[in-house]
C-alpha cells in the first residue's frame, strides 16, 4: 500500500467536503494503510450516565476508515460506506476519543478493515469497528 494523500491534504479535503464536523477531528498519524485520529468529545456527544454516546462512536470509526481509505485511493468523494459493524467494549469517559484505524484489504471497488477507539489516556478500547467502503469507478 502507497499514500496518495499527504495529512496535509486529507485535512484540507474534510475541511472543504465536511466543514460541519471536520473541526472535531484531528490526524494524530498517517501510515500507509493506518491513520490515528483524536475526536474532540463536547456535551452535544454525551448521554444520559455521563458516557459518549454509541452514534459518536460511529462517527469517529467511519471518518476514520473513510480517510485511511482516501490517503491510499486519493481525494474520491463518493467512496461510501457499504457496510459497519460495531461492538461496544465498555463505558467511554467523557473525554476525547482516538481511534487506530487499519486498511486490511484494499481493491478496485471495495477497502475492508477495522477501527479501535479509546478514551483518551485509557490503554483498554472502548470499541471496535469492522467496516467496508465501496471505491467508485474512475
Amino acid at each position: 500500500m502507497k499514500l496518495l494523500m499527504s495529512k496535509i491534504e486529507i485535512e484540507q479535503f474534510l475541511k472543504k467536503e465536511f466543514p460541519q464536523v471536520s473541526q472535531s477531528f484531528k490526524i494524530l498519524a498517517l501510515d500507509a494503510g493506518s491513520i490515528s485520529m483524536l475526536m474532540n468529545i463536547t456535551n452535544e456527544h454525551l448521554r444520559p450516565g455521563g458516557t459518549v454516546s454509541g452514534p459518536t462512536m460511529f462517527l469517529l470509526a467511519d471518518v476514520s476508515f473513510y480517510l485511511a481509505t482516501l490517503s491510499l485511493i486519493g481525494p474520491k468523494s463518493l467512496t461510501v460506506t457499504t457496510n459497519c459493524s460495531i461492538n461496544f467494549l465498555r463505558k467511554p469517559s467523557e473525554d476525547s476519543l482516538i481511534s487506530e484505524t487499519r486498511v486490511l484489504k484494499i481493491g478496485k471497488t471495495l477497502s475492508v478493515g477495522d477501527v479501535l477507539i479509546y478514551s483518551k489516556g485509557n490503554k483498554k478500547p472502548v470499541a471496535h469497528a469492522s467496516l467496508t467502503y465501496a471505491i467508485p469507478k474512475d
